[in-house]
């Protein structure tokens, strides 16, 4: 009796690397970003519109000293803002009500990698709108201080987790329309207010508040560092708090469907 040969199924491909997986879906999420016109507003070119309006016009007083090297922190501050919470809130709030988020989730890269792919993202976007805005600064006459560079660094880090936790509070709490009202209301809200582009001693009574909200305390940190050189020791802690508060609550109340 001749036997038939058994058909065997062909083997499964394995997942990549987790490492793999993360960096494709940042380039993934990295070039959406920059794809879309109003995250490309959002993120560069309004940011560098405040820069060259506060830099060449007298309406609003930023303090003592060349504008320009008042303005060029405050308006980085605002880009990473405009990055790491605006949009990261808007996209995430959007692709939730979609079921992307739900879906991606049961994928080999799992809601821990969908969320590292993102930050990852962020920072790559981060990076370009410091070129970008670092280089029109400079060519408008900002000349920053050296040694405030690596203090302005990590302000700048834990400004961005602060940030991106809150981002994802709010897309994982609220329907995503009321997410992309919220997002740019805040947004408005930090820029003429939040101790984003004016120091938290310009804002008068509001001021000794201010200095104690995320958007206070990554302004004030990247002015007190690109502009002395010194490191914003109080900034700091204020954004390393809030980046554990977020972190902690985005954890507890964050929705994927």
């Amino acid at each position: 009796m001749i036997l038939e040969p058994t058909a065997h199924p062909a083997p499964t491909e394995a997942a990549a690397p987790v490492a793999q997986r993360v960096l494709a879906q940042a380039r993934f999420d990295a070039r959406s970003m920059l794809r879309n016109g109003e995250q490309l507003m959002l993120t560069v070119i309004l940011p560098l519109l405040v820069l060259v309006g506060l830099s060449r016009s007298s309406v609003v007083d930023l303090g003592d000293g060349p504008r320009i090297q008042l303005a060029a922190p405050g308006v980085l501050a605002l880009a990473l803002i405009s990055t790491s919470f605006t949009g990261q809130a808007i996209a995430t709030g959007f692709d939730r009500r979609a079921g992307l988020l739900r879906l991606l989730g049961t994928t080999p890269l799992g809601r821990t990698g969908l969320i590292a792919g993102r930050v990852g993202a962020v920072l790559a976007v981060q990076l370009i709108q410091i070129v970008l805005l670092g280089t029109a600064g400079v060519l408008l006459g900002w000349r920053p201080d050296s040694a405030g560079i690596v203090p302005a660094l990590l302000v700048g880090v834990l400004g961005t987790a602060a940030f991106v936790s809150l981002g994802l509070l709010l897309a994982g709490t609220l329907r995503a329309e009321a997410v992309l009202a919220a997002a740019n209301l805040i947004w408005v809200l930090l820029l003429a207010g939040g101790g984003v582009v004016l120091a938290a001693d310009r804002l008068g009574p509001v001021g000794p508040v201010v200095q104690w909200l995320p958007s206070g305390a990554l302004g004030d940190g990247l002015r007190s560092s690109l502009s002395s050189g010194t490191w914003p020791w109080l900034d700091l802690a204020v954004l390393l708090a809030w980046a554990v508060i977020g972190t902690a609550a985005t954890v507890r109340w964050f929705r994927w469907d």
